[in-house]
């Protein structure tokens, strides 16, 4: 943290310390506001801070500032070592039992007991003098736990490092608006300093500490660090403080920063926290998360692959753990009988070798893998989506997203280009198009001058056009760029408009509203008296007006009747043609003499002692005079009907939500593909829908009357964000659907919130987007187009896919590697697979086949079949029959060399007859586990395709970590049988003996041709669709 001392190096003369800021901006409400008038108020604090409230810094004094009071970079937690991750991995409650087991039984290896035993008849047995080996058991188990151990680890360290640079790329890309120079610029929230000149408006996170110059409305909810939800609404005189990590709800403002990064409050807490503190974190320390309780809903539920994946590893696990448990039993009962009967003497050793042998099952069975290949497939799976255009804040959101069958989707920005051009007006009683506009120096009256007025200044002085050489380009709100260039194309530069009137000296405004559709400026008039200046949707401004402008600019009175010709004339005409309408109005509020000079002339309202402060802008904008009529083309995007398309193939539902009105609406979702003419799907608005849906007596949403109307609904026009949020969680709660839906949506807007925490998948725009809608989605669209949801479903459903093939691969090992060990301690007292043997299998079946099956990468294919939805098992029918044949030709071929060996390769094999827990490696059961191991490795093959592909080999060389993986378990399991020797308990085989294990191994490729080709004549073998 900056030290006061520092604060007067190089000269610098402020007249205010770190030490007074942070004191200030500690203080809440009316101490923090008794505070700063202590201080001289925020003008002379910003005096002594040598800032301005109009103009901001220059570029040539922002260095100096940030070298004395800090850059705005939040402190970060220290990466975890990769040995503290080790440490994390060793405390696996399994891992931890064997390394109890491997310890015993390298201890026990060196104990020898007597050498002569008397029984009761008195014979004499000698002990076995084979066991000085036995200690490379145990050192091997030991071996085979710190290999798992340094796997795990390096697999989390090097997930920890890829999402550290996700969280960099996604903090990087934040920008706040300033005004430097005079001039309002987007620079990225790091380059801030104390000084700058913070230009807010609702839907933003504030990204540093500061003082209130200017507010219209601004409402700020500080829960995330105070833990009231309550907004707080702020002002220069009553509550001037905002501090960073806090977001702005409603309205607008101009802040001037006292603090940034460390030196904030937020970074003072969090400094403290990291310094070593093992305090509750606080909350919104390092990104602000908005909790659902505050946004109209619970914490989200498990995704719906972790909580399939949940149900099954429970499942898997308790039968492993009665077949572990059994084994044990049946292994100890036998050879304590024996053992006893004939030498008067147990082994401790080997009752420690039976609970190895137990535990070792239980691993096995365990399906420790699914974690590591749920987590592999989502990391490269997140990594690949950002080529997309797809940010993944939350990884669940990714397999989600394959499960999706409903997307409810925004229209601007998504399924059009966001590029706003006025091509229709109407204005003073005629029709314009953008070729015909007149000049306003033609415009009747006072036209140009209330025109000018009412789009310059009723519009966000931070929403500008700026020309690039040739390029145009629209910053800010592009509706009111697009009025901005129409005014523009008049003949009227807004920007000499707003130089007469600094966006400080308006007298109040009523930022937009999604529920009311509109935006309004009060600004004072010259001569005394205020003018409000009023835009927004057409029908709804309309509504509000009782006056318009004729041909020759004179005022002139709206009767019922002529609102219903300008409705059905003009603004449905315009929205028939996919137009978006906005209409701009105005009203003067004038002195007592103007008042009645001019009251049966024009709609000029008696100015009396108004309360601004506290009047609600539906009083503010009554009788309002119409100025214009225009109609907003934005362009559906190229590729969006083809996505749409895409996604009906796929069997995902496409809804349009959006805010523009019913005509318009229908317009665009006829050209998106949405519906298409003769469709019998449903097409309201908000008004009506709402009508539907809420009880008639008590007004609460209805499920069963939800029921009737969202199977049917493509599009909700005029939709307030309730209206949104009610359509998903409907959609999300209805059991209509065997599977139940999952549903993506989009939003851009702060009132979106809701919807996108309720949904299964969010979507915020990452272009036009507010930090609000970001901090409340899953996944942010860095172009903002629909085409990138469909790379999203595409990578989500590979991602589930990845999933069932590792499911189909590990499961059909645990079957059989269970059951062989199982068979084998029943009959023997020994099983056949030995402990180390099964570590290796293990490690072969959950870290490397996790790597190779989860690397897949997706083809257009995925988006030939329709979802699996909410409760659909993750196991499908197909899959539970191709586990099964294939675990039932394992085990037959395992099993006839378990008991026929000699048979098979006579002179060759030892009879399992003669092989005893003292006996050491034996070519027989190196076989059985050589020929296991081979039949898993071609498995793999199979599994990658779980739909009842033929071609197995189909796109292998096209992933190439498939391919090394495969070949080097290969030569590793060759080394392995060839000189391992005691410590993986094998026998070196003959390259006869090693033929017979190919050939058995690769009978798993053929007989799964021969399963496919089998189930398809019957007419079974339909992969997952066939459920």
């Amino acid at each position: 943290m900056t030290t006061d001392s520092e604060m007067n190096m190089d000269g610098q003369d402020y007249d205010i310390t770190l030490v007074e800021l942070s004191q200030m901006m500690e203080t809440r409400g009316e101490e923090g506001a008794d505070r700063v008038k202590q201080m001289g108020g925020v003008a002379k604090i910003v005096r002594r801070l040598k800032a301005k409230e109009r103009t901001g810094l220059m570029e040539e004094e922002l260095e100096s500032r940030r070298n004395l009071f800090g850059s705005n970079i939040m402190p970060k937690a220290k990466q975890k070592t990769f040995f503290s991750l080790a440490w994390v991995a060793l405390q696996d409650p399994i891992l931890l039992v064997l390394v109890m087991c491997g310890g015993l039984s390298l201890g026990l290896s060196f104990y020898k007991p007597e050498m002569k035993q008397q029984c009761d008849d008195g014979q004499d047995m000698l002990e076995e003098e084979e066991i000085n080996l036995d200690f490379i058991e145990g050192l091997a188990i030991l071996m085979a736990v710190a290999i798992v151990v340094l796997v795990t680890a390096v697999n989390d360290w090097k997930k920890e490092k890829q999402f550290r640079g996700l969280q960099k790329k996604v903090e990087g890309n934040k920008e706040v608006t300033v005004i430097r120079e005079g001039s309002v610029a987007e620079v990225p929230v790091e380059e801030l300093v104390v000084g700058d000149l913070m230009v807010v408006k609702y839907g933003d996170l504030l990204p540093a500490d500061g003082l209130v110059v200017q507010a219209s409305d601004l409402n700020i909810d500080e829960s995330a660090l105070t833990g009231e939800s309550d907004l707080v609404k702020k002002s220069r005189e009553k509550d001037p403080m905002v501090l960073a990590g806090t977001l702005v709800m409603e309205g607008s403002g101009k802040v001037v920063v006292t603090a940034v990064g460390e030196n904030s409050q937020s970074g003072i807490i969090l400094t403290l926290l990291l310094s070593g503190g093992k305090k509750k974190k606080p909350q919104g320390e390092e990104e602000v998360k908005m909790n659902k309780s505050d946004m109209g809903g619970g914490d989200k539920e498990k995704s719906v692959l972790a909580t399939k994946l949940s149900h099954l590893a429970l499942n898997i696990g308790l039968v492993g753990l009665g077949v572990a448990v059994v084994t044990v039993v049946v292994l100890v009962t036998r050879y304590s009988v024996n053992r006893y009967q004939l030498e008067c003497l147990v082994m401790p050793q080997h009752y420690v070798k039976f609970l190895i042998t137990g535990i070792t099952i239980l691993v096995v069975a365990v399906p420790e893998g699914l974690p590591l290949a749920v987590t592999l497939a989502l990391a490269y799976s997140v990594r690949k989506m950002m080529e997309d255009n797809n940010l993944v804040r939350h990884l669940d959101a990714c397999e989600t997203m394959g499960n999706a069958t409903t997307i409810c989707t925004d229209k601007t920005g998504t399924l059009t280009t966001n590029r706003m051009t006025v091509v229709m007006s109407y204005l003073a009683g005629q029709f314009y198009t953008r070729d015909n506009l007149p000049k306003a120096e033609k415009l009747v009256g006072q036209m140009k001058s209330l025109l000018s007025q009412a789009i310059s200044y009723n519009s966000s002085y931070s929403t500008n056009i700026e020309v690039e050489g040739k390029l145009v380009v629209q910053m800010g709100n592009r509706t009111e760029c697009a009025l901005l260039a129409w005014l523009g194309d008049m003949g009227v530069d807004y920007r000499v408009v707003r130089k007469e009137m600094d966006d400080t000296d308006f007298t109040k405004v009523f930022t937009f509203n999604s529920s009311m559709k509109r935006m309004s400026t009060v600004i004072p008039l010259s001569g005394g008296g205020y003018r409000v200046l009023t835009k927004g949707a057409a029908e709804v401004v309309l509504k509000r007006c009782t006056w318009t402008i004729d041909r020759v600019g004179k005022q002139k009175q709206l009767s019922p009747s002529d609102k219903e010709v300008l409705m059905k004339e003009v603004i449905e005409k315009m929205a028939a043609d996919s137009l978006r309408t906005i209409c701009v109005a105005y009203k003067d509020y004038v002195p007592r003499e103007e008042y009645f000079e001019n009251q049966t002339q024009s709609n000029s309202s008696l100015m009396n002692d108004l309360d601004w402060d506290n009047m609600e802008e539906e009083e503010a904008t009554s009788q309002l005079t119409m100025l214009c009529v225009v109609g907003i083309e934005d362009p559906v995007r190229s590729e969006v009907p083809q996505a749409i398309q895409q996604c009906q193939q796929a069997g995902i539902t496409v809804r349009m939500v959006t805010g523009d009105n019913l005509v318009t609406a229908r317009a665009i979702a006829t050209k998106c593909g949405i519906i298409k003419p003769g469709d019998s799907f449903l097409a309201m608005d908000g008004e009506e829908f709402n009508t539907r849906v809420r009880d008639p007596e008590t007004g609460e949403v209805k499920q069963e009357l939800m029921d009737r109307v969202w199977p049917q609904l493509r599009v909700l026009a005029r939709s307030q964000p309730k209206d949104k949020y009610n359509l998903v969680k409907g959609i999300i709660a209805s059991r209509l659907t065997v599977n139940r839906e999952v549903v993506a949506v989009t939003g851009d807007g702060t009132n979106d919130a809701p919807a996108l925490k309720e949904a299964d998948v969010g979507f915020a725009m990452g272009i036009v987007g507010t930090e609000v809608a970001k901090e409340a989605s899953d996944i942010i669209l860095t172009d903002d187009n629909f085409n990138s949801i469909v790379a999203a479903v595409m990578w989500g459903r590979n991602v589930y896919d990845s999933i069932s093939k590792f499911l189909q691969f590990q499961l059909t090992v645990n079957i059989v590697a269970i059951i062989i060990s199982f068979v084998g301690a029943c009959v023997t007292s020994v099983s056949p697979l030995k402990a180390v043997q099964m570590l290796w299998i293990n490690l072969i079946m959950d870290t490397l086949a996790a790597l190779a099956l989860a690397t897949e990468l997706p083809t257009p294919s995925l988006l030939d079949r329709s979802p699996y939805g909410r409760t659909a098992s993750l196991v499908s029918p197909h899959m539970a029959r191709s586990i099964l044949s294939q675990a039932m030709y394992q085990l037959t071929v395992l099993l006839v060399m378990f008991f026929m060996g000699q048979t098979v390769l006579p002179d060759q094999v030892e009879s399992y007859q003669d092989i005893t827990l003292s006996s050491p490696p034996t070519q027989l059961f190196t076989i059985i586990f050589n020929t296991f191991l081979l039949m898993t490795l071609f498995n793999e093959v199979n599994c990658r395709k779980v739909h009842g592909e033929m071609n197995v080999f189909s796109g292998l060389f096209s992933n190439p970590i498939f391919y090394i993986i495969w070949i080097a378990t290969l030569v590793s399991q060759i080394l392995i049988v060839q000189f391992g020797g005691p410590v993986f308990s094998t026998a070196p085989l003959s390259l006869a003996q090693w033929g017979v294990c190919l050939g058995l191994a690769g009978g798993v490729l053929v007989w799964h041709q021969v399963w496919l080709l089998v189930g398809r004549g019957s007419g079974w073998s339909g992969g997952r669709g066939d459920s």
